[in-house]
């Protein structure tokens, strides 16, 4: 194999890239394999000369093959596509907590515990004794507007 003929140089380069598809699924790197042996293919033609003629046409072909076919070789490779809840708030909504510190009277905020963290917790005005469990409402800053999970018993 003459390593100095710009032919098999881009031939190489190309058969390898298409290779490593293997490695680094995704349908992107087959592609840039690809318009790799179309270079040599045209240096081997007689198309184009020299590396900067080259590349330019390495750049084109990669560019459109990426355009063309890059929904065919997603279809075909799969990939991981999976869609998940980016507003975390709707997680939160109706979770369970309970109170670590007691809530009220009025506006005076408590701290209740959640997801495996203490929060900042406000009430409806009413007191809300520690141990009891509450639900979440909403959220009011960085801390949390709750319920009495059942009716306080006096």
């Amino acid at each position: 194999m003459d390593l100095s003929n710009p032919t098999v140089v881009w031939f190489t380069i190309g058969v390898l890239l298409m290779l490593s598809e293997i490695i680094l699924p995704g349908g992107i790197v087959i592609l840039l394999g690809a318009a790799c042996v179309i270079v040599a293919a045209a240096l081997g033609l007689g198309i184009v000369e020299g590396l900067a003629q080259s590349m330019t046409l390495w750049f084109i072909v990669s560019i459109v093959l990426l355009l063309s076919f890059r929904h065919v070789t997603q279809r075909l490779i799969g990939g991981d596509s999976h869609v998940d809840n980016t507003d975390e708030e709707l997680d939160l909504y109706n979770q369970v907590a309970i109170v670590k510190d007691q809530i009220g009277p009025g506006n005076k905020t408590g701290r209740i515990s959640c997801l495996g963290s203490d929060w900042v917790a406000l009430g409806d005005g009413s007191v809300i004794d520690k141990g009891i469990q509450v639900r979440i409402i909403c959220r009011d800053n960085i801390g949390f507007v709750v319920e009495p999970v059942t009716p306080k018993q006096d």
